[in-house]
């Protein structure tokens, strides 16, 4: 930061008043709470995060020093802004890998071709004479990382690939799945050409993130096993290991407000 952006040591005294209002604040709601969800604590809650946060950013750009407060993310979901009861629902999923081992990714996807030459062809693609029925594509599968990528992921679904990931010379990176209400079903075909631009996080009604930073986090080892537990869920089993993630290390982003940390596998929690 350049001399001319440093916050004045007023700025600091008056983020660090702030801190004070803010406790103040937070302690009179919960003083006053009218139950388990009232929404001023929430409030309350919330502004004491981002004054802290404020006075924290201060203090060190002007005298290099920290606060010892945890401050919590903001990463959390907004508040629900969706049908109360959903008819039709979309189900967004990413999952990231890294290719560890180039070769034994080649060599799956080869294998693959040899079996169905098929597999390689691609609309419009020149026909390769060295494997009659399929293209330049399968000719090539072996020694190209793009197209044995697209050999794979052509043959097996994600699910499957999820499992496997080892077998291709893959390496699981973070994984998140939302589940959001529609109003209504889309018209076939309505989306297909910008399937995620539409994706409204106040509708999710529940999501699952799988990363190796909560294990880290939390202490976990990748055998332990864990359940996810969805809101509203009398048996809290909806999700088990398999489902959760790939390797059964499904992890939720720990909610802010509990200070133990929740379940080794939750849903992310909205009201936070």
């Amino acid at each position: 930061m350049s001399d001319a952006a440093q916050p004045s040591a007023a700025e600091v005294r008056a983020a660090a008043e702030a801190v004070k209002a803010a406790l103040d604040r937070h302690l009179d709601a919960v003083e006053r709470r009218s139950g388990e969800d009232d929404a001023a604590v929430y409030a309350a809650f919330d502004e004491l995060a981002a004054a802290a946060e404020a006075y924290d950013e201060l203090l060190y750009d002007t005298y290099d020093e920290v606060t010892p407060f945890e401050i919590p993310g903001s990463d959390g979901l907004p508040a629900y802004a969706g049908p109360e009861e959903p008819s039709a629902l979309s189900v967004l999923i990413r999952r990231d890998y890294t290719v560890v081992e180039p070769q034994r990714l080649l060599s799956q996807a080869q294998r693959i071709a040899d079996l169905d030459p098929g597999s390689a062809t691609e609309p419009g693609a020149a026909q390769s004479s060295a494997k009659p029925g399929g293209n330049a594509a399968s000719a090539v599968v072996g020694s190209s990382v793009h197209a044995a990528l697209g050999v794979l992921f052509g043959e097996y679904e994600p699910d499957e690939i999820a499992s496997r990931h080892k077998e291709f010379g893959l390496e699981e990176g973070d994984s998140t799945l939302w589940v959001a209400a529609a109003d209504e079903p889309p018209e076939p075909g309505e989306w297909l050409s910008a399937p995620f631009e539409q994706a409204d996080p106040q509708r999710v009604v529940c999501r699952f993130d799988v990363s190796s930073v909560f294990d880290e986090e939390l202490g976990f080892d990748d055998e332990d096993d864990h359940i996810a537990h969805v809101p509203d869920d009398p048996g809290g089993d909806l999700l088990d290991d398999d489902s959760a993630g790939p390797s059964g290390r499904g992890r939720s982003r720990p909610d802010p407000g509990d200070r133990d940390g929740g379940s080794a596998l939750e849903a992310v929690e909205r009201d936070r």
